[in-house]
């Protein structure tokens, strides 16, 4: 198994496509929201002849009006790798939804009921109770973040177990030490101090695509995962009257430098992966890329 990751707007979709023509394999993206169908522009979806017949996987799986849990990315990417019959290479920006693939990563259950209960509460009860069940809880919780709080405490109800439980499980140690139950070879790709003008860039290309056009075909479609997607989200703002279009573009590009320096803190911490130069040529750098893969 091959990855080729990184964070956003550094161009690993591009090598990842190069990578499985030539190991004459298939793609399968592991991005929260190309998993949604007619989310093409704000997500940088492929084109299908930008796919070049490569033939990619997890894209276009549901409607928007749907949510897609990572558990469920989880099950349904597994199973493709199951089945898969060529070379697959992993390609995203995702970090969490790259691990649920390639880790030891179970999930606990949710209740919808339970969820409904708790969020007529004060976050201020719901500390408490945590801390009360659990006085080590902020170790590992964010105790300032109101759904980290409310998820840790749907856990405790619905299982008994409680943060400090929790982190001392041998999956936990697991995925805290990177221990995988697939073997790959990650290869990472980011474009430094570029990154900031590739942002741009991509930004301006979605914009002159129809960008706004997608997001306001959508509005009334977009449920609360697909909605919550940075350049949509801002977009239905300024469709919604709550800022001006310019000011929706420049907050895309300021949520998405966050979105990608977050994404390029995430993947290195993973020792597992090896960084290719990204100052060098773009045939260069597929070059490094098989080269590290052989």
């Amino acid at each position: 198994m091959v990855a080729i990751v990184g964070p956003t707007a550094s161009g690993k979709t591009e090598v990842a496509i190069e990578v499985a023509q030539r190991l004459g394999g298939e793609v399968m993206s592991v991005d929260s929201m190309q998993v949604y169908r007619d989310m093409d522009i704000g997500t940088a979806k492929p084109s299908v002849s930008e796919r070049r017949g490569v033939n990619h996987h997890m894209l276009d799986v549901l409607d928007p009006e749907n949510d897609f849990s990572v558990a469920e990315f989880r099950q349904h990417g597994r199973t493709i790798m199951d089945r898969a019959e060529v070379p697959l290479v992993i390609a995203g920006g995702s970090g969490l939804h790259f691990r649920a693939l390639v880790d030891p990563m179970s999930f606990a259950p949710t209740d919808p009921l339970l969820k409904l209960e708790l969020e007529d509460r004060s976050h201020d009860e719901l500390g408490a109770e945590l801390l009360a069940a659990d006085t080590s809880a902020g170790v590992h919780v964010d105790l300032a973040n109101p759904r980290r709080v409310l998820r840790a405490l749907e856990i405790f109800r619905l299982t008994g177990k409680t943060p400090s439980v929790r982190a001392g499980s041998s999956e936990a140690r697991d995925l805290r030490n990177y221990k995988s139950e697939i073997d790959f070879t990650a290869i990472g790709v980011d474009p430094g101090d570029r990154l900031d003008e590739r942002v741009d860039q991509r930004l301006l290309k979605m914009k002159e695509a129809g960008l706004v056009e997608e997001v306001e075909s959508l509005k009334l479609r977009l449920g609360r995962a697909a909605g919550s997607a940075v350049g949509y989200r801002e977009i239905l703002a300024s469709l919604h009257g709550e800022m001006t279009l310019d000011q929706a573009f420049d907050t895309i590009s300021r949520h998405t430098k966050k979105l990608a320096k977050k994404q390029r803190t995430w993947f290195q911490r993973d020792p597992r992966i090896r960084w290719i130069p990204w100052h060098v040529r773009s045939d260069e750098r597929i070059g490094l890329t098989m080269e590290a893969l052989s």
